[in-house]
């Protein structure tokens, strides 16, 4: 496993989260020694959901006004259907984004978490992956969508669904720890 202790996470999510697309990429990414922070457009808790069925509330660490994307090493970006479609129409949560991916840090975006990605303009001749729903609004956008498991292009890490996150998680843990490399001899 790909050493990224101390590398500084965020996972931006609102309510509507896949539960699973959140808590399990949390979970490998702090067992490798990443700190991790769940930012979101308000205090206190989200709403997460397994499929159709209300889910856990998970505690939010950082109100997305108060975080500066500059302090962090790496974004995740969980799906769901109503979290990435609530994130792509707010202009704070779209910015934080493009900071990452105009910055080329480490972007792992799962399922419906690709959607956030059209809207920060960062899909464009980009290889990627995601739910199958979302393969016209990713070609629209100038994305090669592809139906695999995971999808490495450069500083993105996309999955199509929540069957895919051990993939997920290995490939992005993996890019995270290729990038602090490529730091430290910087």
């Amino acid at each position: 496993m790909a050493d990224i202790k101390h590398r500084k996470i965020a996972v931006l999510a609102t309510d509507g989260f896949e539960q699973v697309e959140l808590t399990e990429p949390v979970k490998a990414l702090r067992a490798a020694g990443a700190e991790v922070t769940i930012v979101s457009q308000k205090p206190g808790e989200i709403q997460g959901m397994n499929h159709h069925e209300k889910g856990d509330k998970i505690k939010v660490d950082l109100e997305l006004a108060k975080a500066r994307p500059e302090d962090f090493d790496g974004l995740v970006l969980p799906g769901g259907v109503a979290n990435p479609d609530t994130l792509r129409t707010d202009k704070h949560a779209i910015a934080f984004i493009r900071h990452f991916t105009q910055g080329e840090k480490p972007v792992a975006a799962i399922c419906h978490g690709p959607w956030t990605l059209i809207e920060a303009d960062a899909v464009h001749g980009r290889r990627i992956t995601s739910w199958p729903s979302l393969q016209t609004d990713l070609k629209n956008a100038g994305a090669n969508w592809v139906d695999q498991s995971v999808v490495v292009d450069g500083n993105l890490v996309t999955s199509r669904k929540p069957d895919d996150i051990k993939d997920f998680n290995r490939e992005f843990i993996s890019l995270l720890g290729k990038s602090a490399t490529s730091r430290r001899a910087a």
